[in-house]
This record gives structure tokens, C-alpha cells and sequence, in this order.
């Protein structure tokens, strides 16, 4: 569902033990041959573009949807999608767009024209983001497997941040996604207890 009002939410996809790609920036271990019984079917990806207003993404995670584009097509469909980097990389779909610049100013400039938007990768764009308050709710989807080594979703994010548990939901894949509200009265506590940043 889209949030009446605008809204930045940060979603990744993460193994139980909190990592995001293997070693080698791998995700082949997205594809779970768990089963459970009680869980409920992922929503259809076409259908779910229609509710994100606009995607924003890191170059890693960009150059990972292309490549797999090649065998499952673009998976964010029509939708507006911007790629935060410093390199130059290839763009060839109207709705793709590079962005280098202030991150403040670039939430600024879509609140004028999108209620819903999301954040899809990777790590350090997810981690800047909420060092400068811009996340208003986090989504994380678990998959059933411990990588032991690789990409570390959160890691020395270097402030502390409570968050209010809005749903909890188990797929028939094994997955499970937590939806966490970001807790602005408490955001961006440093870890060091020496208050407000």
C-alpha cells in the first residue's frame, strides 16, 4: 500500500546471519528451495512496481539488475529508477537515470513529485541514509540460509536508531520480511551514549 504522505523506504534482502551478497557479490543464494507450509506467495513483481512511486539504487546493485536483466528482463519495470554514483555507467531505458550529487538535495527534488519510493541497494547508500535521517521505514526480506562470510547488511552504521515493528510476514519460500517504522523522536542517537548527533 502507498503512504498517503512521502515517504522513503529502505528495502534489502538479507541472509539470516546479516549478510547481503557472498564474497564474490554473488545472490544466487536468493533462489531457496525452503518450503513453508504457512506462508504466503510473493506478490507478483509487475503488479508491485505499480505501487513504488520511484527506486533509488547503488551502482553495484544497478550493474547486478543488469546483468540479470539479460535472462529475467528488467525487474523494476516502468518505474522511475534512479542510480546513485560517482562513475559513469550505461544507461539505455528512459526511466533509468544517474544522479551525483547530495543525497538531501535529491529527496528534496522527489518530494515534489513522488509519495512512495524506495531504496533497493546497496549497504553504504542504505547506511547514508539513515546517518542523515532521510529513511522513514525499513523492510528487510530474510531468506532461510547463513552465508557465514560476505557483505554485511548493517555494519559500524555508528548511530543508534529505534524502530516500531509495523508487520511481520512469512512466505511459502521460507522468506520472511520484517517492516520496521524508523522512530524519528529517537533517530539518530550515536552509539557512544554521548547523545544527539
Amino acid at each position: 500500500m502507498s503512504p498517503e504522505k512521502f515517504a522513503i523506504t529502505i528495502h534489502m534482502v538479507s541472509s539470516l546471519d546479516g549478510f547481503i551478497a557472498r564474497k564474490d557479490n554473488s545472490v544466487s543464494w536468493f533462489d531457496t528451495s525452503d518450503h513453508f507450509e504457512k506462508g504466503v506467495d510473493i506478490p507478483d513483481e509487475e503488479e508491485f512496481n505499480k505501487t513504488v512511486d520511484c527506486y533509488i539504487m547503488g551502482s553495484r546493485t544497478y550493474e547486478h539488475a543488469l546483468e540479470l536483466s539479460g535472462n529475467y528482463g528488467w525487474a523494476y519495470g516502468e518505474t522511475p529508477t534512479i542510480i546513485v554514483s560517482q562513475r559513469s555507467l550505461p544507461v539505455n531505458r528512459k526511466n533509468v537515470e544517474l544522479y551525483n550529487g547530495s543525497l538531501m538535495e535529491l529527496i528534496d527534488c522527489l518530494k515534489s513529485k513522488y509519495k512512495n519510493v524506495w531504496l533497493v541497494g546497496g549497504a553504504q547508500l542504505a547506511k547514508e541514509f539513515i546517518r542523515l535521517h532521510l529513511a522513514d521505514e525499513l523492510r528487510i526480506s530474510i531468506l532461510p540460509i547463513m552465508l557465514g562470510d560476505g557483505l554485511l547488511l548493517f555494519d559500524h552504521i555508528g548511530i543508534e536508531q529505534s524502530l516500531h515493528l509495523k508487520n511481520v510476514t512469512g512466505f511459502r519460500n521460507g522468506m520472511v520480511e520484517l517492516w520496521y517504522e524508523i522512530n524519528k523522536t529517537g533517530y539518530g542517537m550515536q552509539n557512544t551514549g554521548t547523545g544527539r548527533k
